[in-house]
């Protein structure tokens, strides 16, 4: 939409619908274009003289204001061009280039694909300096060439050796017309011909140079032209030297050649870039095919790794350092599956046994003795089963909820709920406080405490403290047991591992207390290990810290 404008004095008479095309209206009137002019004029007249009204392009008419001094109209016009800024094929072509090179699905594509753009764009431009360059050297040899043919003429002037015909044999255009505008000499080619009509020197220069393409001479359509005055005496000369106009292509050759070499030197890097991308992806390649065939029974397999270290390497090695964290993952798992089968298996069998024995003799059975049996296993799988899923849960979501828990408390709290083997005692500073999931906190206590009263001889001791640097809360829990060999320290806190003297022992223990101990440590950002005791007694340390 454009919006034209015109001021007019008040009083004047409302204008028809085409007031714009009327003969004889008086006023100024202005084009003005879209939104954002109709804004500024409005904000540079003030409010008593008038304002833009828009009208729609497609519709006809007119709005008119009348103030104190001016009334502002507008009226429809068709707007040129188009507002997308899409003019021309020229750059559709460009954007649909640019689409497809940055859209395809093949890198190599894309890659390819800008590159020969940047390329044919380097290369145009390389190109069209070059013909720039070389049209201004022809048109300033020209200049030169006719400068000097002039010169000479001046020469012959000024030494009254001026003939009817001048120039050689090399067939150059000259022209001598005297201060009436005729003829007084001519170069061969120029005889005949009607005198060059060129604008005259300044008055402070006797030289003149342009170009003129309403020339009567030989040779082409446009010249270049340098004139002389030359005053001998009481006569006045003006001495014209001619050259066809180089043009834009004044050496098609070299054009032709350098259109060529634009091309050829496009489609080669193109076909460089497409073979050095192809190579480079070929690893991905292979990679991606190894991939694909990789499955769940093979997990052994693993991609091919360039012998080169740049980024496909390194790639390759982050892959099959990946799967073989996967193949551990795998076989943890199918480990674990096989260890919850046998804890399952084995109170199922009891449970099996203890039913099958009362039922082939039940006048001899002990039912009392046979319940309490049965009660026991079915307590066992109902640990199993708490315990296998607390690990899943752990295992899942770590976003439990987080409050203030007083680890003192806690410990308190347990000691005194549980049923214990052995004497506990408590040492604590005072309230440790911590920011954790209470239950979470309260199982992992929990089963530190059952498992150092199952293998404690007499005495099992709780200490409780902080440290400042950084600010920890720290729990011991020791017991005076056989203690564990160093090389199975961190075996005890895998899932169902329980060491032949703790299979001994402990015959309710489910062998996934350490193993959620540890997980609930890590989740609150803390840490659970187990070291030997600071006095060198036997026994074992479990030392948990979490922080504050």
């Amino acid at each position: 939409m454009r919006f034209c404008a015109a001021t007019e004095p008040i009083g004047a008479p409302p204008a028809p619908p085409n007031w714009l095309a009327a003969p004889g209206r008086r006023g100024r009137h202005r084009t003005f274009r879209g939104p954002s002019d109709r804004t500024r004029l409005n904000d540079l007249l003030p409010a008593q003289h008038g304002r833009v009204c828009p009208v729609p392009a497609r519709k006809t008419g007119y709005c008119q204001e009348q103030f104190r001094e001016v009334a502002i109209r507008v009226r429809p016009t068709q707007s040129k061009g188009r507002d997308d800024g899409s003019r021309g094929p020229g750059p559709r072509l460009t954007r649909w280039l640019w689409r497809t090179a940055l859209r395809h699905p093949e890198l190599r594509v894309r890659v390819t694909l800008v590159a020969v753009l940047v390329a044919l764009v380097l290369f145009t431009a390389m190109s069209v300096l070059v013909l720039a360059g070389g049209r201004e050297q022809a048109h300033t040899d020209a200049v030169l060439d006719i400068s000097q043919d002039g010169r000479r003429v001046m020469v012959a002037i000024n030494n009254g050796t001026l003939g009817s015909e001048i120039g050689g044999s090399g067939g150059e255009l000259l022209q001598v017309l005297d201060e009436r505008g005729r003829v007084v000499a001519a170069s061969p080619r120029m005889r005949g011909r009607a005198p060059v009509r060129f604008p005259p020197p300044v008055p402070t220069d006797d030289r003149r140079e342009g170009r003129s393409c309403d020339v009567d001479a030989p040779g082409g359509r446009c010249f270049l032209i340098v004139e002389y005055r030359v005053q001998t005496g009481t006569s006045t000369y003006f001495v014209f030297s001619l050259a066809p106009d180089p043009g834009l292509l004044p050496q098609p050759k070299l054009a032709l050649l350098l259109l060529m070499g634009t091309l050829g030197g496009t489609l080669l890097v193109g076909y460089g870039t497409w073979r050095s991308v192809s190579r480079t992806l070929r690893p991905v390649d292979e990679i991606r095919r190894e991939l694909d065939e990789i499955t769940a029974t093979d997990l052994e397999r693993r991609v091919p790794e360039p012998s080169r270290l740049d980024e496909v390497g390194r790639l390759a090695r982050s892959i099959n350092a990946t799967l073989d964290r996967l193949e551990q993952a795998v076989a943890r798992q199918r480990a674990f599956v096989v260890d919850v089968s046998h804890e399952l298996r084995s109170p199922l069998a009891a449970l099996r046994m203890e039913l099958e024995l009362a039922l082939s003799d039940p006048d001899d059975t002990d039912l009392p003795e046979a319940l309490r049996a049965i009660l026991a296993n079915t307590d066992r799988l109902t640990a199993v089963v708490d315990d296998l899923r607390a690990l899943t849960r752990l295992t899942a979501d770590r976003n439990f909820p987080r409050e203030e828990v007083d680890l003192t408390e806690l410990v308190d709290e347990e000691v005194l709920r549980r049923p214990l083997r052995t004497q506990v005692t408590v040492l604590a500073e005072g309230a440790v406080t911590v920011d954790g999931g209470r239950r979470e906190l309260a199982r992992l206590l929990t089963n530190l405490i059952d498992n150092a009263d199952r293998h404690a001889a007499s005495e099992v001791t709780v200490i409780l403290g902080t440290q400042e640097d950084p600010p920890t809360a720290v729990v011991e829990v020791i017991d005076d047991g056989t203690g564990v060999a160093p090389e199975d320290r961190e075996r005890v806190f895998e899932r169902f591992a329980r060491l032949a003297e703790g299979r001994h022992r402990d015959a309710g223990g489910t062998g996934l207390g350490l193993a959620i101990s540890r997980d609930i440590a890590e989740a609150h950002d803390g840490s659970l290990v187990l070291t030997d005791r600071l006095d060198g007694a036997p026994g074992a340390r479990f030392v948990l810290r979490l922080p504050r």
